[in-house]
C-alpha cells in the first residue's frame, strides 16, 4: 500500500530564529573581497603575460 500523497499544507511550519538569516560563520566573515584590477593595472599585468594575450 502506498502512503498518502504529501501536501504542503500538510508540513509544519519550521522554526525560524528571530532574524530573516542567520549570522555569518566566522569562516564567511573571514573571507576577503576580490579586488579589481585598474585600466593600468590590468594592462601591465598582461603585458608581462604574454601566454595570456587575446589569440587572434
Amino acid at each position: 500500500m502506498k502512503p498518502p500523497v504529501k501536501r504542503l499544507t500538510d508540513l509544519k511550519p519550521s522554526s525560524a530564529p528571530a532574524g530573516a538569516y542567520a549570522r555569518p560563520t566566522p569562516m564567511v566573515a573571514r573571507r576577503k573581497t576580490a579586488k579589481v584590477m585598474t585600466a593600468e593595472e590590468k594592462a601591465a599585468f598582461l603585458a608581462s603575460r604574454p601566454d595570456l594575450a587575446p589569440k587572434s
